[in-house]
C-alpha cells in the first residue's frame, strides 16, 4: 500500500467519525453546553491582543464586557436560566468592568472614566441587592422578626 492510499484511507475514516459522532448528538452537546465560549474566546483574546501590545488600550473595554457576559452566560446555561433572575444586574457591571481595565491600563487615565465605572458598578450592586430583597425580601423579614422577638425574649433587664 502507498502512502497516498493510507491518507485517504485515513480521510475516509476522519470523515466517517465526525458523521458517526454528529448523529450520536456530541457536537450537539458540545454547542449547547459551551457556546458562551464564543463570546468569552474574544473577550480573552482581545486582552492577549493588548497586553502583547499589538491593539491600543481602548480594546480593554470590549475586552471586559465579553468576558464578564459570557461568564453570566455560561452560569446560565449551566446551571440554569432561572438564575438569570439574580444575575441580571451583572450586565450593566460588565460595562464597569470594561471601563476600570481601561482605566487602569490605559494610558489616558480620565477622571471621568473612573467615575463611570464606580457609578455603574454601584448601580450594578444596588440592583443586585435590590433583586435579593424582592426574591428573598420575605425570607429575610422573618428571620429579622424571629431575631428581633428572641432579642426581646431573651433579654435580661440589668438590675442596679
Amino acid at each position: 500500500m502507498n502512502r497516498q492510499s493510507a491518507a485517504v484511507g485515513l480521510g475516509v475514516v476522519a470523515v466517517g467519525l465526525i458523521i458517526l459522532l454528529g448523529k450520536l448528538g456530541v457536537f450537539a452537546f458540545i454547542g449547547a453546553v459551551f457556546w458562551p465560549l464564543f463570546i468569552l474566546i474574544p473577550g480573552v483574546l482581545l486582552h492577549v491582543l493588548y497586553f502583547g501590545r499589538m491593539v491600543p488600550s481602548v480594546a480593554l473595554i470590549p475586552a471586559g464586557i465579553l468576558t464578564v457576559i459570557s461568564i453570566i452566560l455560561l452560569i446560565g446555561n449551566w446551571f440554569g436560566w432561572g438564575l438569570m433572575k439574580y444575575l441580571w444586574p451583572l450586565f450593566p457591571f460588565a460595562i464597569a468592568v470594561g471601563l476600570y481595565e481601561f482605566y487602569v491600563f490605559g494610558y489616558n487615565r480620565s477622571r471621568q472614566i473612573w467615575t463611570a465605572a464606580v457609578r455603574l458598578a454601584a448601580l450594578s450592586l444596588l440592583l443586585f441587592g435590590m433583586t435579593l430583597l424582592w426574591t428573598w425580601g420575605i425570607y429575610v423579614l422573618a428571620i429579622g422578626l424571629i431575631g428581633l422577638g428572641a432579642w426581646l425574649v431573651l433579654r435580661r433587664p440589668k438590675i442596679w
